[in-house]
């Protein structure tokens, strides 16, 4: 049974995630199901992932789009830019204070001792958390293939989205052939990604920075990684950013907590000041309230309608496939010595042990552990 939050309890819960939620999408996403499905039961595990999946077939930061489309369920409209604002602003607003520092000094604070056990106790809150979403997608033999398919995929480094969408379609290919009917009494949901052209120029103006960022909003796919390929090619290609400015961004973008696509507000200031940190940030993150406000409504449909079903159910099995691959990925880039082993097994006991514990606990103690082991 799901129950219903006040917008103030929206707004309390997002702007705690954003605060707390270090590690990227992945983790923003278990430490969401954590709050809103296990201890606060706003939604239902299925209702849980099927946000997800429809989260994942649209561009934008992800976890930023399941906030609001979480926001949108249980508080309307309202909640929809509250849930979206509450969790943006914190990261926006370390990232614009950071980028005020770097500006003056020239280099981002020495963090190193802080981090260096954040992301193996992040690892840790995923995995305690996409297990109860894993076992509640893996509803049939074929699902739990195309689930093993997507992993070794995703490992293999293929496209987040073809094989997101490639196993939905799969799945209906199998249904079909299977059912008689055919396809012909559904409507399959189509999005196109519109390509939004700027003036050719290299100037600093504002507008031509908000299209820019408009444009990476409404188009861009995948990771964090991916965002700064884009920015590589938008800016320190065409003159606006040099590209050890850009580096210092990812690394910004890596130890605050928050969407990591809140590094466009470093990178806007670097490049127009305040005024540019504000209508880059503006123009990354709109697309994101557009886009789940189109499709929130018709996740239900989705869900009612037995193709929909069927495509919805192999999206979010990708979806969880894709999230144990960033998992892989985090774990060989992050535990690579005893002291983050150690931090590592320290957080799967507290996480498995103690399913209630909250999720901001597990990332402060492994960052004091993490620290204290930094000085041996």
């Amino acid at each position: 049974m799901e129950h219903n939050p006040t917008l103030k309890d929206i707004a309390k819960l997002f702007l705690k995630l954003g605060i707390i939620g270090f590690g990227g999408p992945a983790a923003h996403i278990a430490m969401m199901r954590n709050e809103v499905v296990v201890q606060r039961k706003w939604l239902t595990e299925q209702h849980f992932l099927d946000l997800l999946g429809a989260t994942n077939l649209i561009p934008g930061p992800n976890s930023t789009e399941m906030a609001i489309h979480i926001g949108r369920e249980k508080g309307g409209w309202k909640g929809l830019i509250i849930a979206g604002l509450c969790f943006i602003l914190p990261a926006v607003f370390i990232t614009g204070f950071i980028a005020v520092l770097y500006n003056h000094y020239g280099k981002i604070p020495e963090i190193q001792p802080f981090i260096y056990g954040i992301k193996p106790a992040i690892i840790a809150i995923i995995l305690g958390d996409i297990y109860p979403l894993a076992r509640k997608s893996l509803k049939t033999t074929e699902l739990a293939i195309t689930g093993l398919l997507v992993l070794i995929g995703s490992l293999f480094k293929f496209n987040e989205i073809y094989l997101m969408f490639g196993a939905g379609f799969v799945a209906l290919f199998l249904h079909s052939f299977r059912n008689t009917r055919g396809l012909h009494k559904n409507a399959f949901f189509l999005h196109a990604l519109v390509q939004i052209n700027y003036p050719p120029n290299t100037s600093a103006e504002n507008i031509h920075l908000f299209w820019i960022f408009l444009k990476i909003g409404a188009i861009l796919y995948g990771s964090g990684y991916v965002l700064f390929a884009f920015l590589d090619a938008e800016l320190v290609t065409n003159g606006l950013l040099h590209r050890k400015q850009l580096i210092d961004a990812i690394a910004v973008g890596q130890f605050t907590p928050g969407p990591v696509f809140s590094s466009v507000t470093f990178i806007g200031y670097q490049i127009n000041g305040l005024a540019g940190a504000l209508i880059s940030t503006i123009g990354i993150f709109f697309p994101s309230f557009i886009f789940v406000a189109l499709l929130n409504p018709i996740v239900k449909k989705m869900r009612n309608s037995e193709y929909f079903s069927t495509f919805l159910d192999a999206v979010n099995i990708a979806s969880i496939a894709i999230i144990l691959s960033v998992c892989y990925a985090m774990g060989t880039e992050a535990i690579n010595d005893w002291r983050t082993i150690i931090i590592a097994l320290v957080s799967i006991i507290l996480t498995i042990w103690f399913r209630t514990i909250n999720s901001a606990f597990i990332v402060a103690g492994g960052s004091l552990l993490g620290y204290l082991l930094y000085l041996i």
